[in-house]
């Protein structure tokens, strides 16, 4: 299962531009090699909390219910109109499990997917929700995790833009490229829909002033390091799944300055965002500095945040490198590797036919290694 990141999209949702492939189709070349993919399509900007929920019902089938307790929390429909799924595998359970891929933002939220199943949520009134996804424990329905390019301890850059939405840059000049007559925001539990014949501009516009992005139900929130760390001491790992990891970068040391600072590969677009995440520090709630590690990143996400999560208030997740020779233990993050590539480009954008041919080769290669571990 591919789950987005922050701003990403369905299957056709940018016409024939894709979310996993840009102009190449890497969920049909991953099908075309035997493997059983589907593509999720979850709130571009909601939080982990609503992007985990929508994507089960996305998998599981049925209506999306956020839970009782978590609506009232936010002011939200608890189970808005519109939001309702055959489902990709409703014969999902402990005895078929599934493998969950996670992009950016993606990463963050298979794992709360994870903790979501795992926990009987409570409401306010600490009733068991009635939902058999929240108020059940389900263990045992994930085999493994992978997260690519994923924001496990926060994106500084999410600190340091305050003014309108963090990092958007590169997805303005995808919907300008490729379209967005069916791009939607995906915020029917907020009570905001786009007009049946609502420019994108305006629809825009109006998204960006709705008042979400004052609490925490945000991707805002979320992909900070605060936010990051909450999740973080949330969502630990669970040790009946296998967890890994792909780390990028693209940006290089300034000796001079000590800061990192844009490769000549990186997409042009995204370059303000990395000198600024290469040079800037970002603040805890209590006071403490990232340090000058943070600085390498890939345009939108800091390098050191990527090999999984560290900063919740349990410690650290164990983290190893991962070794083709080593026998594979569950609930332990493997860093399959490090790739010079920035946030995009990884997924397949802005690629020539023999750069998308070398990617897919890692992902062929991932899902070989998934269809190869223990029962």
């Amino acid at each position: 299962m591919l789950v987005h990141g922050f701003m990403g999209w369905g299957k056709n949702e940018m016409g024939n531009y894709k979310y996993w492939g840009g102009k190449y189709d890497l969920e049909q070349a991953l099908i075309d090699q035997g493997f059983e993919v589907y593509v999720a399509s979850v709130g571009p900007i909601s939080s982990n909390w609503d992007r985990a929920v929508e994507l089960y019902y996305q998998i599981k089938g049925g209506q999306v219910d956020y839970g009782k307790g978590h609506s009232e929390t936010f002011g939200l429909i608890q189970k808005p109109k519109g939001k309702s799924y055959e489902g990709f595998y409703p014969q999902w359970n402990e005895e078929n499990p599934i493998h969950l891929l996670g992009h950016s933002m993606g990463g963050q939220t298979v794992r709360m997917l994870d903790y979501l199943l795992r926990t009987s949520i409570v409401d306010s009134a600490n009733t068991i929700e009635e939902s058999t996804f929240l108020g059940k424990s389900n263990d045992g329905w994930i085999r493994s995790i992978t997260s690519v390019s994923a924001p496990h301890n926060g994106s500084t850059l999410s600190n340091f833009v305050k003014s309108g939405i963090p990092f958007l840059q590169d997805f303005i000049a995808i919907a300008a490229v490729a379209g967005n007559s069916f791009y939607n925001f995906d915020l029917e539990q907020w009570g905001f829909d786009r007009g049946e014949s609502e420019g994108w501009g305006n629809y825009f516009n109006r998204m960006k002033e709705h008042p979400a992005w004052g609490t925490k139900n945000i991707v805002a929130w979320d992909a900070s390091i605060e936010g990051a760390k909450e999740l973080n001491t949330l969502c630990t790992a669970n040790p009946n799944i296998y967890y890994f990891s792909y780390v990028t970068s693209n940006t290089v040391l300034d000796s001079a300055s000590g800061r990192h600072v844009p490769h000549s590969s990186m997409s042009y677009i995204i370059r303000a965002n990395a000198r600024m995440m290469g040079s800037k520090k970002a603040y805890f709630a209590d006071g403490t500095e990232t340090d000058s590690t943070w600085f390498e990143n890939d345009g939108i996400v800091n390098k050191s945040s990527m090999y999984g999560p560290t900063t919740g208030s349990n410690g650290p997740d164990p983290i190893a490198i991962y070794r083709e020779e080593d026998l594979l233990i569950s609930g332990q993050w493997y860093v399959i590797g490090e790739y010079q590539s920035d946030h995009r480009k990884f997924i397949g954008h802005s690629l020539n036919d023999e750069e998308f041919d070398s990617i897919k080769l890692v992902f062929i290669n991932h899902l070989n290694l998934l269809q190869s571990l223990p029962e």
